[in-house]
Formats: C-alpha cells, sequence, structure tokens
C-alpha cells in the first residue's frame, strides 16, 4: 500500500489577505519537505476559490514543493475538471512532470465547492455534462500527442499537438468521487484508478460502492491490477491517543463549520467523538488507533493507497510535523507488516 498526504490549504481564522496565504503556501512546503524526508509516498495539494483557502493553483504550489523534495510523488487533491481547460491543466501537470524527474500526477473531480463554474465562466446546469466531456478529451490527451476532437463547451481540435509531454509519455490520472454510484462506474468503464473521500460516512457503507467501480471496470475489460482504489480522509496522529483528539477537535470543529451551510449546527464534542471512534470515518488518535483504523479499512476495501488530510482549521505546524513524522515512522511501517504477514497467511493456507 501507498501511503500519502493531502491539504487544501484553508486559512485559520484571522488569517486572511496576502500574509496569510503567504504564510499558509509556506508551511504546505514545509509539510512537503518534511514528508518527503520522512519516506511519505505521495503529496496531494487541492484547489479552491475562495477567500479562506490559500491556493487556486495546485501545479504551480506543487512546482515550488518538487524543487526541495526528491521522491515525493506530486497530484492535485483535486483538480476541478468541470471548470478547467484539460489542455492547459495537462500542460501544467507535464511540465511539473519534468520538473520533477516523473512525479506528477493528476486527480479530477467535478468539485464538492463550485464557486470557480461562475468565476470561470460556466453554468451550474452544466456540471454533469462540462465533467463527461472534459474528461474525455483530457483522456484523448493523455494517451496520443497529438488530438483530433469535437464537443459542446469548447473550441474543437484538430491533429493539435499539446506539448510539453510528461517523461513517461503518459501521466498517472486518478478520479476523485464522493461515494455515488455514477462516479464509481464512470471510473470502472474508463479504467481510471479512484480515489474514495470519507470524511463523515462509515466505512461499510461504501464497499458496495468500491464493489461496483471494480465489477463496472472488470465488466468493460480492463485488468484487475489497473483498477486501484485510494481511501482520504482526515488525520491526526500523537503517541496519546486523548491529547490527540483533544488537541485535534478545536480546529476540525472550526474547518467544518466554515464549510458547511449557514445555519448548520455546530459539531459537538460527541459527534466528533463518534467520528473518531474505531468504525468512524475520523482518523485521529494514537498511533496503535490509526494502525487499526486503517487496517479494519484494508479488509473492507483492499485499497492501494491511504491518502491524509493532516492540518486543517489551523493546526500549529508544530502539531502538523510531528504528525507526519509518527505517521511515516511508526504507523506506516506496522500497517504494511501487518499486510504482509496476512498476504503469507493466505498464502500458506491456500497452498495446504
Amino acid at each position: 500500500m501507498e501511503f500519502g498526504l493531502y491539504t487544501f490549504g484553508d486559512l485559520a481564522t484571522g488569517a486572511s489577505g496576502a500574509t496569510g496565504a503567504q504564510r499558509r503556501i509556506e508551511a504546505i512546503v514545509s509539510a512537503a519537505r518534511v514528508a518527503d524526508e520522512a519516506g511519505i509516498d505521495v503529496f496531494g495539494v487541492g484547489e479552491h476559490h475562495r477567500a479562506d483557502f490559500a491556493v487556486s493553483s495546485p501545479p504551480v504550489v506543487l512546482g515550488a514543493i518538487a524543487a526541495v523534495t526528491r521522491r515525493l510523488r506530486l497530484t492535485s487533491a483535486v483538480s476541478i475538471l468541470s471548470s478547467e481547460d484539460p489542455v492547459r491543466l495537462y500542460q501544467q501537470f507535464s511540465t511539473l512532470d519534468l520538473i520533477s524527474g516523473g512525479r506528477a500526477e493528476l486527480l479530477v473531480g467535478r468539485g464538492a465547492y463550485v464557486e470557480s463554474f461562475p468565476l470561470f465562466g460556466y453554468a451550474l446546469a452544466d456540471y454533469e455534462s462540462l465533467f463527461e466531456e472534459k474528461l474525455a478529451l483530457l483522456t484523448a490527451i493523455n494517451e496520443q500527442a497529438r488530438v483530433t476532437w469535437s464537443g459542446r463547451h469548447r473550441a474543437g481540435l484538430t491533429d493539435a499537438a499539446i506539448m510539453p509531454r510528461p517523461v513517461r509519455g503518459r501521466l498517472p490520472v486518478w478520479l476523485a468521487a464522493g461515494g455515488t454510484p455514477s462516479s464509481a462506474i464512470r471510473a470502472g468503464r474508463a479504467g481510471l484508478p479512484l480515489n474514495l473521500a470519507n470524511i463523515s460516512g462509515s466505512p461499510e457503507q461504501f464497499v458496495p460502492f468500491i464493489d461496483l467501480y471494480r465489477q463496472t471496470g472488470l465488466a468493460a475489460g480492463h485488468p484487475a491490477g489497473h483498477l486501484h482504489v485510494a481511501i482520504s480522509g482526515h488525520f491526526h496522529v500523537q503517541r496519546d491517543g486523548a491529547r490527540a483528539r483533544d488537541d485535534f477537535f478545536p480546529h476540525y470543529r472550526r474547518y467544518i463549520a466554515n464549510n458547511l451551510p449557514q445555519g448548520h449546527p455546530e459539531m459537538s464534542r460527541r459527534d466528533f467523538e463518534s467520528l473518531a471512534s474505531p468504525r468512524g470515518a475520523l482518523f485521529v488518535g494514537s498511533v496503535n488507533e490509526i494502525v487499526d483504523k486503517i487496517l479494519f479499512e484494508y479488509e473492507l476495501f483492499g485499497h492501494q493507497r491511504y491518502m491524509a488530510q493532516m492540518d486543517i482549521g489551523g493546526l500549529p505546524f508544530d502539531k502538523v510535523r510531528q504528525s507526519i513524522e509518527l505517521f511515516a515512522t511508526e504507523v506506516i511501517p506496522a500497517v504494511r507488516r501487518a499486510i504482509t504477514r496476512s498476504a503469507v497467511r493466505k498464502s500458506s493456507s491456500s497452498s495446504l
């Protein structure tokens, strides 16, 4: 299993304007450097177009990260493809791939937030058709350097050269989803790896969703080995689980309050503890608690990647750094050992 971190670059309460955004981006680059040195596999940066988020251009921030890291794979988390130009998006990430020596990936989605649609002149009524059309174009660009294409929402292309090309000729492209059956079917038919974001639901409820994705992909003729799954969610680890929850709760409550519709009730400590329980969606606790929860979800999904959103609601950087280091040095090795032992046992049993 691969392990990664991602951030949306949300701004703490009171941190606004250029100074707040500058400091937030500096902290993101510093966190990525810590992750690279600690041996994390993947680092993702999300896209928002609001005053309370610092990052509107993930490839620019990822380019800065590429300059100070050596091994991290670098991905968007996510790129809102519906309001992007697929040609320009591909060029940006191909350039990032060249800068980083072949470490770039793309994670694309429709977007849970819709502020980018009016900002870039798109109608929300076209939410679905924009994504379908642009995903088809992005896929065509990734498959071949010269593209002939026509659609409804964008000017057509005739034998257009899409340059530069990435180091290995193609970019890994993942599809982001929130758990709707249509997303599972779309990713399965396309044979794209799938990233499921779960921040509030019971993990068990998504088993049929993952099964549908894999069944659809196999029925479309894609090899099982291509149908990779990533699970992502909110994360904080400390040696003491109660202390981890105490420290994280006020930042998490603030973050959730800033991202729910007005009038929605504030998150209670009881609700938070339920989410952080052994079968909840929130990965907050001690090393052993986090290991057990990752392994529980691995038994459910058999996923190939786990992605942790590690710095929300103004969580101080020293807490973020400590959490990254514990994740890398204690959580990840323990999970990998357990998965290896389980695979060996299953192999031994099947040979009897």
